[in-house]
């Protein structure tokens, strides 16, 4: 994988970054909780759950890294 939370993307120099999963949508979406207020992103390419920290670049969830609750 060329992107990681302490690195930036060899192919686009953008950083990934890491979000909460607060709702899942329709059509492999999901709602998160980011710096910037609530986004849309795709998790198609992942099996996130409500609570779950997911990498996010380019908008698309790349990889679940841990969960946000305690």
């Amino acid at each position: 994988m060329s992107c990681s939370a302490e690195h930036h993307c060899v192919t686009c120099s953008d950083e990934a970054v890491t979000v909460l999963v607060v709702d899942l949508l329709e059509g492999d979406l999901a709602l998160v909780d980011t710096e910037r207020g609530r986004e849309e992103i795709s998790v198609a390419l992942v099996e996130a759950a409500v609570g779950d920290l997911v990498l996010v670049h380019a908008k698309e969830a790349i990889a679940v890294v841990g969960s946000g609750g305690p």
